[in-house]
Protein backbone atom coordinates (compact mmCIF):
# COMPACT_ATOMS: atom_id res chain seq x y z
CA UNK A 1 0.00 0.00 0.00
CA UNK A 2 1.39 3.40 -0.99
CA UNK A 3 1.55 5.99 1.75
CA UNK A 4 1.49 8.79 -0.83
CA UNK A 5 -0.08 8.88 -4.29
CA UNK A 6 0.86 11.67 -6.67
CA UNK A 7 -0.98 12.82 -9.79
CA UNK A 8 1.97 14.15 -11.79
CA UNK A 9 2.60 13.86 -15.52
CA UNK A 10 5.83 15.89 -15.61
CA UNK A 11 8.50 13.18 -15.81
CA UNK A 12 11.26 15.35 -14.33
CA UNK A 13 9.16 16.36 -11.34
CA UNK A 14 7.89 12.80 -10.99
CA UNK A 15 11.50 11.64 -10.72
CA UNK A 16 12.16 14.24 -8.01
CA UNK A 17 9.15 13.01 -6.02
CA UNK A 18 10.15 9.37 -6.37
CA UNK A 19 13.77 10.00 -5.39
CA UNK A 20 12.86 12.11 -2.35
CA UNK A 21 10.34 9.50 -1.21
CA UNK A 22 12.92 6.73 -1.66
CA UNK A 23 15.47 8.63 0.46
CA UNK A 24 12.88 9.00 3.23
CA UNK A 25 11.58 5.44 3.04
CA UNK A 26 8.14 6.64 1.96
CA UNK A 27 6.19 4.42 -0.40
CA UNK A 28 5.00 6.64 -3.24
CA UNK A 29 3.08 5.80 -6.38
CA UNK A 30 2.60 8.15 -9.27
CA UNK A 31 -0.38 8.40 -11.60
CA UNK A 32 -0.65 10.37 -14.82
CA UNK A 33 -4.46 10.50 -15.10
CA UNK A 34 -7.53 11.05 -12.96
CA UNK A 35 -8.68 7.50 -13.80
CA UNK A 36 -5.39 6.01 -12.65
CA UNK A 37 -5.61 8.02 -9.42
CA UNK A 38 -9.16 6.77 -8.80
CA UNK A 39 -8.02 3.19 -9.40
CA UNK A 40 -5.06 3.61 -7.06
CA UNK A 41 -7.07 4.99 -4.14
CA UNK A 42 -9.82 2.46 -4.80
CA UNK A 43 -7.31 -0.34 -4.25
CA UNK A 44 -5.47 1.17 -1.27
CA UNK A 45 -6.25 4.32 0.66
CA UNK A 46 -3.08 6.43 0.94
CA UNK A 47 -2.22 8.81 3.77
CA UNK A 48 -1.75 11.71 1.34
CA UNK A 49 -2.52 12.65 -2.26
CA UNK A 50 -0.34 15.15 -4.08
CA UNK A 51 -1.74 16.80 -7.20
CA UNK A 52 0.14 18.78 -9.82
CA UNK A 53 -2.53 21.31 -10.72
CA UNK A 54 -0.76 21.91 -14.03
CA UNK A 55 -1.09 18.27 -15.10
CA UNK A 56 -2.68 17.80 -18.51
CA UNK A 57 -5.09 15.15 -17.27
CA UNK A 58 -7.69 17.41 -15.61
CA UNK A 59 -6.44 17.52 -12.02
CA UNK A 60 -9.53 19.42 -10.83
CA UNK A 61 -11.70 16.48 -11.90
CA UNK A 62 -9.36 14.15 -10.01
CA UNK A 63 -9.76 16.22 -6.83
CA UNK A 64 -13.54 16.27 -7.22
CA UNK A 65 -13.59 12.49 -7.70
CA UNK A 66 -11.53 11.92 -4.54
CA UNK A 67 -13.88 14.14 -2.56
CA UNK A 68 -16.99 12.52 -4.09
CA UNK A 69 -15.69 9.10 -3.02
CA UNK A 70 -16.07 10.16 0.60
CA UNK A 71 -12.44 9.34 1.38
CA UNK A 72 -10.98 11.70 3.97
CA UNK A 73 -7.52 11.79 2.42
CA UNK A 74 -5.49 14.99 2.74
CA UNK A 75 -4.85 16.58 -0.66
CA UNK A 76 -1.99 18.92 -1.43
CA UNK A 77 -2.05 20.73 -4.76
CA UNK A 78 0.82 22.70 -6.23
CA UNK A 79 1.03 25.11 -9.15
CA UNK A 80 2.78 28.20 -10.46
CA UNK A 81 2.55 31.04 -7.94
CA UNK A 82 0.86 33.32 -10.48
CA UNK A 83 -2.12 31.01 -11.05
CA UNK A 84 -4.46 32.57 -8.50
CA UNK A 85 -7.65 31.54 -10.33
CA UNK A 86 -6.53 27.92 -10.62
CA UNK A 87 -5.69 27.88 -6.91
CA UNK A 88 -9.21 29.08 -6.11
CA UNK A 89 -10.71 26.43 -8.41
CA UNK A 90 -8.65 23.72 -6.70
CA UNK A 91 -9.84 24.84 -3.27
CA UNK A 92 -13.45 24.88 -4.51
CA UNK A 93 -12.98 21.33 -5.85
CA UNK A 94 -11.89 20.17 -2.39
CA UNK A 95 -8.13 20.67 -2.19
CA UNK A 96 -7.60 22.29 1.21
CA UNK A 97 -3.87 22.87 0.82
CA UNK A 98 -2.70 24.63 -2.36
CA UNK A 99 0.82 25.99 -2.60
CA UNK A 100 3.23 27.37 -5.16
CA UNK A 101 5.47 24.75 -6.77
CA UNK A 102 8.54 26.44 -5.24
CA UNK A 103 7.16 26.14 -1.69
CA UNK A 104 6.05 22.56 -2.33
CA UNK A 105 9.52 21.65 -3.63
CA UNK A 106 11.21 23.40 -0.71
CA UNK A 107 9.04 21.50 1.82
CA UNK A 108 8.79 18.20 -0.08
CA UNK A 109 10.85 16.14 2.37
CA UNK A 110 8.83 17.43 5.33
CA UNK A 111 5.51 16.81 3.55
CA UNK A 112 6.44 13.24 2.66
CA UNK A 113 7.93 12.49 6.08
CA UNK A 114 4.71 13.66 7.73
CA UNK A 115 2.72 11.19 5.62
CA UNK A 116 5.10 8.43 6.71
CA UNK A 117 4.79 9.33 10.39
CA UNK A 118 0.99 9.13 10.16
CA UNK A 119 1.18 5.49 9.01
Amino acid sequence: MAQVVALVDDLFFQAKLVETAKQLGVELRTCATADALADEIGAHVPKLIVVDLNARSNPLEAIERVRASGAEIPLIGFLSHVQVDLAAQARAAGCADVMPRSKFTQNLATILARAKSES
